[in-house]
């Protein structure tokens, strides 16, 4: 891949999804779309920035691209102290305020597999314990990826995904079957799934408004111009006395957004101005 490649490639990337490829990063396009090429029999990159950039099959295309140049690493409890603040801080402040309506919604943002909407569901039954049949709950997974929305809606687990929960957990909210997990269907009920690009701002506004929305390790792979409209489109959508949380190693300093940090070690947690 020559640099004129790459700096086509990445062009393509960051208008339609908003993720920045560092001149540092050109060996991770050229590695993950080798093969790629191999399979589409095509000569040379040139041959395939044309396919994925014109013709009826460019938006398949970029799909199937996108699968291929990210890393869809997730588990269940990631970040365990994080989300223990969530539920013995957050949730019954929430649960207290929300009393007459009843009513929580979550969002779990590049949601992937569905680990994470998954575990918010089980904490939140396990918070509410008998009080949750009164209650409806809705908690939002949305993803660019198709391929890892069909996993998440699927709610089937190999071994390696549950590996870090403990036996309790497993036996409570899990049925083996040979080497798959199954995910209890009323926790898996809870949660539904859409496909959602983060630059579409206008697009995401059909979900509503939120009490919480996670957004872990994705603020990352963006530049400040994105993350700041991203923060931002959080901001229009998340309750007034709501929550985001983002990954440990993100930070809405310098973005110049409408949040403060809550004061609490390993939250890393934000509230509205």
């Amino acid at each position: 891949m020559s640099d004129a490649q790459f700096d086509q490639l990445r062009k393509v990337i960051y208008q339609r999804a908003g993720i920045h490829f560092l001149d540092s990063k050109k060996y991770v396009l050229e590695s993950r779309l080798s093969r790629r090429v191999e399979e589409l029999e095509f000569d040379n990159f040139d041959q395939y920035i044309m396919y994925l950039t014109t013709g009826p099959y460019q938006m398949d295309e970029f799909q199937e691209m996108f699968n291929r140049i990210t890393i869809n690493e997730t588990s269940f409890f990631r970040n365990e102290p994080q989300l223990l603040y969530f539920e013995q801080e957050i949730l019954p402040k929430l649960i207290e305020a929300r009393q007459a309506k009843k009513t929580l919604r979550i969002w779990s943002s590049a949601s992937s597999t569905g680990e994470e909407a998954y575990t918010l569901a089980i904490q939140l039954t396990r918070s509410l314990g008998v009080r949750a049949l009164d209650w409806k709950i809705e908690i939002l997974g949305t993803d660019i990826s198709e391929k890892v929305l069909l996993q998440a809606q699927e709610a089937k687990y190999p071994h390696y995904s549950v590996r870090t929960l403990s036996p309790m957990i497993l036996q409570r909210y899990f049925k083996q079957d040979g080497n798959f997990y199954h995910l209890d269907p009323a926790i898996k009920s809870m949660c539904r799934f859409e496909k959602l690009n983060l630059k579409d701002r206008l697009s995401a506004k059909r979900f509503g408004t939120f009490d919480v929305i996670f957004c872990r390790n994705v603020l990352i792979y963006f530049d400040d111009d994105m993350r700041k409209s991203v923060i931002n489109m959080f901001h229009d959508q998340l309750a007034k006395d709501g929550c985001l949380f983002i990954g440990h190693s993100e930070s809405l300093r310098n973005l110049n957004v409408k949040f403060e940090q809550i004061a609490a070690p390993q939250a890393f947690a934000y509230t509205k101005l």
